[in-house]
């Protein structure tokens, strides 16, 4: 199973659930609940992030906010997905604790997180080394749970297998998620070379494949 699936089956049936999307960057996953029937909202605190979502997903609603003061009032949706966000959030446990607030009762919040392993994550590293960030959003969410706020409804961790043609697909992608990597990467690019090469296996048709393990938390609100 994979992320994208696990999260459709979560929200079954799509059509008419108010879904919000925390932390959703250029509209990814808006577009895909979008295409189910959802209707998504999406947040972001990046103003070039949500400039491409409007364009990429007309159909939802995407609002400039950060994941700490969620601008919606209690009980506003039937579901909440985090997907790659907690780990760059500055507050993790107050963006989890707002997300608890504005869904209905009974409703689920998804949490997909990297975890600090996988060769993904090691050729990420000498750019950007997320140990810590991915650490303490995983302390957030079991802080969450110890403390009697959420119920674990489920817990899995799943492998992201992606395909590069070469190292510069890789740079572009993970320069989309954050451009501020641009400059690391210049400054340090046989660094980076070289970790991408060790880290990669070669696949039959020449490509270059890298694996994020992911865990999802699939949490309600106690």
């Amino acid at each position: 199973m994979d992320a994208l699936t696990l999260i459709r089956d979560t929200f079954a049936p799509l059509p008419g659930k108010r879904i919000l999307d925390i932390g959703c960057g250029p509209g990814t996953l808006a577009k895909r609940l979008t295409e189910d029937g959802a209707a998504v909202t999406g947040i972001d605190p990046g103003t070039a992030a949500l400039a491409k979502a409007r364009d990429a997903v007309p159909a939802a609603r995407f609002e400039v906010a950060s994941a700490e003061a969620l601008p919606f009032p209690a009980a506003s949706f039937d579901g909440a997905v985090m997907f790659n966000a907690l780990h760059h959030m500055p507050d993790p446990a107050a963006a989890l604790a707002e997300a608890a607030r504005v869904l209905v009762p009974g409703g689920i919040l998804v949490v997909v997180e990297p975890l600090a392993k996988g060769s993904f994550f090691d050729a990420l590293r000498p750019i950007e080394d997320e140990t810590a960030v991915r650490a303490a959003a995983q302390e957030a969410i079991a802080a969450a749970l110890g403390s009697g706020a959420f119920v674990c409804r489920q817990d899995v961790t799943v492998a992201r297998r992606e395909s590069f043609s070469a190292l510069d697909a890789f740079l572009a992608r993970i320069s989309a998620v954050d451009p501020a990597r641009a400059a690391t990467i210049e400054a340090r690019r046989p660094v980076v070379e070289a970790a991408f090469h060790e880290a990669a296996e070669r696949e039959a048709d020449g490509r270059y494949a890298l694996v994020q393990p992911l865990r999802i938390h699939v949490l309600q609100p106690a």
